[in-house]
């Protein structure tokens, strides 16, 4: 495993190692230089729709908006250039960059980090969905499902609860005003989302469009960590109990194996109990003990904190789920090395960005998406591996940061 010795003294040299781990430094240096030199534009995870070809067939039809949709997913190599895909900003992604480069700008004292963090915070604030009531965001792209199709103005709790996590570091570095907008997301929790009582707790919408007839159980945790996160500023008591109702009732679907899964009720998922979405759970828990001081939910963590330590080896390489090693999905190394931070076990903290810098980076600031039994998806995806490493690793070395 890379124990460091690797980093070149040109890259850290005018750093401050002594304030952090010298090789995670040049890790997070080398993918927040790798996205700054695209502009942080980038291919998603699930962009096929965004593919000029498919734009030029005169017809809009469900199955083929699958047919590029999966194609590009599922691809063992990188098809979208040949598909004429064409690069953006993700609103998730910009929210991940901002908070990272903040965290690197903490970590280095340079301005091009700070001011990175506050193009990239603007351009959240500018770039919102419109027409709901308070902040809120989405992929930027459209996402054709069975059921439905999520157009680019959609806006979903995963991506608004990291772009208020951003804006409220934002404000607090930048500008206060970054706060304000942040605050209205709140009104987009419990309106647009349809924030509702249920028997054991409270549960809301993962997208406005949603029908209702299932729910999400990992974005409900992560609205919660939205809510908690303006109580934490505001001292709005509002948003505490409304965070408290959520996590009720997702505490509340918890396996006897300790674990979530993906739905509620799991059968309208192929999704069991996999990893990075435990992680979310686990994670929003986390920071509502630590804001709210209770031990609310300690019985909850006592049997999901050893669960989710499961699905890692001891090497820190992620399982996909509760049954399966395969894929290892680089968005799963970085959410864990986020939880382990959190929980102070920094040492495992580091396996986990260790095992995915030997496994599924160029070790130049490119990550890959993941490792499969026979062969490794070589693919780079400016959210999914780019921001989400960027996140991870800043979070490793800035545990005293949100």
């Amino acid at each position: 495993m890379t124990d460091g010795t690797d980093v070149p003294v040109q890259v850290v040299d005018d750093l401050e190692p002594s304030r952090a781990d010298p090789w995670a430094l040049h890790h997070l240096v080398g993918v927040l230089d790798y996205a700054r030199e695209r502009d942080y534009c980038g291919w998603d995870l699930y962009d096929g729709e965004s593919s000029r070809l498919l734009r030029s067939i005169p017809v809009d039809n469900k199955w083929l908006n699958l047919v590029f949709q999966q194609t590009v997913r599922r691809s063992p190599v990188n098809i979208r250039p040949l598909l004429g895909v064409e690069p953006r900003r993700n609103f998730m992604g910009v929210a991940l960059f901002t908070l990272a480069n903040l965290r690197a700008y903490e970590l280095t004292g340079r301005d091009r980090f700070r001011e990175d963090a506050g193009e990239l915070a603007t351009w959240l604030v500018e770039n919102r969905s419109t027409g709901y009531s308070g902040f809120c965001g989405g992929h930027k792209h459209p996402l054709q499902g069975l059921s439905k199709r999520t157009l680019p103005n959609d806006p979903g709790i995963v991506g608004t609860t990291y772009a208020v996590k951003a804006l409220l570091a934002a404000g607090e570095y930048l500008d206060a005003s970054y706060l304000d907008v942040a605050v209205t997301a709140g009104d987009f929790v419990f309106d647009d989302l349809e924030y509702s009582s249920h028997p054991d707790g409270a549960r809301i919408k993962y997208k406005p469009i949603d029908t209702g007839e299932h729910y999400t159980l990992n974005a409900n945790a992560l609205g919660a960590r939205l809510l908690t996160n303006l109580y934490d500023v505001t001292g709005e008591d509002r948003f505490r109990a409304g965070a408290r109702g959520i996590l009720d009732y997702v505490a509340a679907q918890q396996t006897a194996e300790g674990g979530w899964m993906y739905r509620d009720p799991p059968d309208t998922s192929h999704l069991s109990m996999d990893n990075f979405h435990n992680g979310f759970v686990v994670e929003s828990l986390l920071r509502y003990r630590e804001v709210c001081g209770t031990e609310r939910y300690a019985d909850t963590l006592a049997d999901a904190l050893p669960f989710y330590r499961g699905l890692f080896t001891d090497e820190g390489a992620p399982r996909n789920d509760e049954a399966n090693e395969f894929p290892r999905d680089v968005h799963s190394s970085a959410q864990g090395a986020v939880v382990f931070s959190m929980l102070g076990e920094e040492a495992f903290a580091r396996r986990i960005l260790g095992w995915a810098v030997d496994n599924l980076s160029d070790r130049k600031g490119a990550f890959y998406h993941e490792k499969r039994r026979f062969y490794t998806k070589r693919t780079t995806l400016m959210r999914w591996c780019q921001a989400w490493m960027a996140h991870g690793i800043s979070r490793y070395l800035t545990p005293a940061l949100e």
